[in-house]
């Protein structure tokens, strides 16, 4: 399992590669919610999610071959992967699924990766990927299912920790559940660590349920970000000793969250990094009156057009 002090260890180590992302304290009564909200601005991280945080703590741990890294990815963890290779002067090919968004592409290929586009989903991308590692030796980078990424996911914890010392809930949109997992680990239940999915990508709700990690469809708005078929073993055995709970929401509420960021605060983030603010404005969760409750955005990489079209 993830320690605390991996995850120290890592902060210390990503220090010099990531950013400490800012958290902003929204006003008292805002989307008719009764409790103290909380913005962990994660989007503005490199290559526009946390994702970089994994990325860089697994190539920074590992040795890396002369073939580079290989990820398979829905976007955000390809850029991320690309983004770090390119920083630390590795090679990068990133596989990804039909239905990832132009803008993440375009941004894999302006850090330099080689981008193959295939498969329907990110378990098509997932093979190709693995094929790809035993062919050439490359160091396989994983999206979620990996210690070293879930540890270097963790540091958000670790930094949200310091800034809002006072924090009681946390709500953390999932795809396989890697961002969680880490941030769970740190917490430890000492803050309640709430997971979100939509309702087209529901792998760790469903997961749950069943008490073990099952296939599920995907489908829906947030599918490129969070539309992991199945969550990993490692990731859903800390998310099941962590996490409160999981919900859902519909596609509906996250993009009206995605235009209440907009028009309220004048910040665009991607379907999935909206997910929270969904269960705050449908009241899927209601804080208590004084409870202080951190939303983390976990990703900024929204196609634009589609989401002014909305």
């Amino acid at each position: 399992m993830v320690t605390k002090d991996d995850i120290e260890q890592a902060a210390r180590r990503l220090d010099p590669y990531v950013r400490r992302t800012p958290v902003i304290a929204l006003e008292k009564g805002i989307w008719n919610c009764t409790g103290h909200v909380f913005l962990k601005l994660e989007q503005l991280q490199h290559s526009g999610s946390f994702k970089a945080r994994g990325a860089f703590n697994c190539l920074l741990s590992r040795p890396v071959p002369e073939a580079g890294v290989v990820a398979a990815s829905g976007g955000n963890h390809g850029a991320a992967v690309a983004y770090a290779a390119q920083k630390l002067g590795h090679r990068a090919e990133i596989f990804v699924p039909e239905i990832s968004s132009r803008i993440k592409v375009e941004r894999l290929r302006a850090y330099g990766a080689q981008v193959h586009i295939g498969g329907a989903t990110y378990a098509d991308a997932w093979l190709a990927s693995e094929e790809w590692a035993q062919q050439t030796g490359a160091l396989v980078v994983h999206a979620y299912n990996q210690p070293e990424v879930i540890v270097g996911q963790g540091t958000v914890g670790y930094e949200l920790a310091q800034q809002l010392p006072e924090l009681d809930t946390l709500l953390v949109a999932v795809g396989g559940g890697g961002l969680i997992s880490g941030i769970a680990s740190w917490f430890q239940r000492s803050v309640r660590v709430i997971g979100v999915e939509s309702e087209g990508t529901a792998s760790m709700f469903q997961a749950f349920k069943a008490r073990h990690p099952v296939d599920v469809e995907i489908s829906g708005l947030a599918a490129d970000a969070l539309g992991a078929r199945r969550v990993g073993e490692l990731n859903f055995a800390i998310a099941q000793q962590y996490v409160d709970r999981m919900l859902l929401v519909n596609d509906t509420a996250i993009a009206q969250a995605q235009k209440t960021l907009w028009h309220d605060l004048r910040i665009i983030v991607e379907p999935s990094a909206a997910a929270g603010i969904a269960v705050l404005q449908t009241g899927l969760y209601c804080p208590a009156p004084d409870e202080r409750v951190g939303v983390l955005l976990c990703g900024g990489n929204a196609q634009l057009e589609a989401f002014l079209s909305r």
